[in-house]
């Protein structure tokens, strides 16, 4: 019987290498025709693959829309200017990301200010899932530390030293991204040296203000995105650089075109993002007498054995611990004596677990009560946490709790209770991280970081894109502790808390690259003893951050002249 509908079968190549035997060949056949069809889903650069993993990051159009124009026309190599607050950290992640979804990369550097590589660890671990290990947390020697990991923050500082250079230039990088840019713009430094002789396939550099001086640093900052663009130093100043004056162009509209090619620049006005005032209060709680006893106990024993190597990584926690409350301190000097035989410590624990009622609890169970807006509390110790949640039940006033190491339906369910139910939401660090909260208007510093940055990753969870209301914060402290000093330099002197989100970051950017904020004060406070003394030193770290602030504002006045809006997504 015919079969009308017979037709010749061919057998695919697969089949035939199959019925061969050559198993190996099949295999590279097969990874081929895979890489070929994961090229063919991936080569639309309209569509980020990254942004259904995203869960904790809040995305704006304007972002995604950076993230795109860097992969598709920049390919990789770009600088990235946002206005101050806009998230060119988020853009940069975001690209990162994308690359590492597409499989186009598995080594990152990082390299920014020593200030800020916790920061951006905890950003690409909690809001991109990237782990990374960071310079501060090195143990290995540098030859085994930058050859056996692929996915590094390091403190620029660090990787410049002679110690570390050869290792960081030694291998190549799939990704480097460089932060705080501005400080690669004079060719003659070992920053600009170091960055340009890392080889790398994908560069962006981050900076707020790309000019500072002169257009010779744009020059220089584009050298290493892309060599040869602008051909040579001489003729770059000949093109497009005024006789009369090193910051103004020759031709701007050249320039700036040529700019487009390698430049990213949103603007507040652009997007469109018009955020409601933001109003700070200092409060200064009298101690009691065994508190102050307490507290001066504690610097007389840090002063004591501050030559101690040993001892250096707890200072800061002590100092820290005793201005937050007398059960966080006790917890860290009970582990302290394990290690130490200080005869001092056995009496601080006893004048610390004998304190059973802090002043500054006081103060803020009076403001609660006073208040009927919705409050976060921030603390940063967990035992500070606990006693201020029996404080809170004790006074009657309704509370949610937010930690770190609750689970994911706890958290949920906190947020919940807080929006709808309860008045004030006693958090720590990790409080409304990735979560839409600005139903909430108020915060309260109950312990200040030392870090600013830290502070104001705390008013960025309320003070952002989508807040209506006015925005209250108020930061406690205890007189005659250092947090008392430090408010007066924030709060008094160069008004932190009247700055938009991100600029106190390029401020303290503009001191020095290895400036540590939080070590600086340790280190005037260890030095100096009398309140004369103290008063001189602060105000001096006062004045120079005064000068960083003032030169931020006019380099922030400067760029926007000489880019104005014409760059972005």
């Amino acid at each position: 019987m015919s079969n009308s509908y017979a037709f010749k079968f061919k057998p695919s190549p697969a089949l035939q290498l199959l019925k061969t035997g050559k198993t190996d060949v099949l295999d590279d056949y097969y990874e081929t025709r895979l890489a070929l069809f994961n090229l063919s889903i991936l080569a639309d650069y309209d569509q980020l693959v990254c942004l259904p993993a995203l869960h904790h990051v809040d995305k704006y159009w304007y972002q995604i829309e950076t993230t795109k124009k860097v992969i598709k026309q920049f390919g990789g190599r770009a600088l990235l200017a946002d206005e101050v607050g806009l998230g060119k950290t988020i853009e940069a992640c975001m690209v990162c990301k994308e690359y590492f979804v597409r499989g186009m990369i598995k080594s990152l550097l990082i390299l920014t200010p020593a200030s800020l590589v916790s920061q951006w660890q905890q950003e690409l671990s909690d809001k991109f899932d990237i782990t990374t290990i960071s310079t501060d947390e090195r143990q290995e020697e540098p030859e085994i530390f930058w050859n056996q990991n692929d996915s590094i923050v390091a403190s620029i500082h660090t990787a410049k030293h002679k110690a570390h250079r050869d290792y960081v230039t030694g291998r190549e990088w799939d990704m480097v991204i460089v932060d705080e840019a501005h400080h690669l713009k004079n060719r003659n430094t070992l920053n600009w040296k170091l960055v340009n002789s890392i080889k790398k396939r994908f560069i962006l550099m981050l900076t707020a203000t790309p000019v500072q001086n002169s257009l010779v640093e744009l020059f220089n900052l584009l050298t290493l995105l892309k060599p040869g663009l602008l051909k040579t130093e001489a003729l770059f100043k000949k093109e497009y650089v005024s006789s009369k004056s090193a910051r103004v162009p020759k031709n701007p509209e050249k320039l700036r075109q040529l700019m487009r090619e390698v430049m990213v620049r949103n603007t507040r006005s652009l997007v469109d993002v018009q955020l409601p005032k933001r109003f700070a209060s200092t409060i200064t709680v009298q101690p009691s007498k065994a508190e102050q006893t307490l507290y001066q106990a504690i610097s007389d024993y840090l002063r004591q054995y501050q030559d101690d190597r040993r001892l250096k990584l707890m200072r800061n926690t002590l100092l820290m611990r005793v201005g937050s409350s007398p059960k966080a301190l006790a917890d860290s000097l009970t582990h302290l004596e394990k290690r130490f035989k200080h005869k001092e410590i056995k009496p601080l624990i006893k004048k610390a677990t004998a304190i059973q009622h802090v002043e500054k609890a006081k103060q803020l169970l009076a403001l609660l009560k006073k208040s009927s807006q919705k409050t976060l509390v921030f603390v940063t110790h967990r035992e500070t946490q606990a006693y201020l949640a029996t404080c809170l039940s004790e006074a009657g006033i309704a509370f949610a709790e937010f930690r770190g190491d609750m689970s994911l339906t706890d958290k949920d369910e906190a947020i919940e209770s807080f929006r709808e139910l309860v008045p004030v939401l006693l958090t720590t660090e990790a409080g409304g991280e990735g979560r839409n909260i600005q139903f909430a208007n108020v915060i309260i510093n109950y312990d200040l970081p030392w870090n600013p940055m830290r502070i104001e990753q705390r008013i960025g969870r309320i003070h952002r894109i989508g807040q209506t209301q006015d925005v209250f914060i108020f930061n406690f402290c205890v007189k005659g502790s250092i947090e008392e000093y430090i408010l007066r330099v924030l709060h008094d002197k160069i008004n932190m808390f009247e700055l938009v989100v991100g600029e106190i970051e390029s401020i303290l950017g503009n001191v020095d690259d290895s400036f540590d904020f939080s070590d600086t004060v340790m280190a005037l406070w260890l030095k100096n003893q009398s309140q004369q003394a103290l008063g001189t030193a602060f105000d001096t770290l006062a004045s120079d951050l005064l000068k960083a602030k003032e030169n931020y504002q006019e380099t922030s006045e400067l760029d926007e002249q000489i880019f104005g809006e014409d760059f972005e997504a």
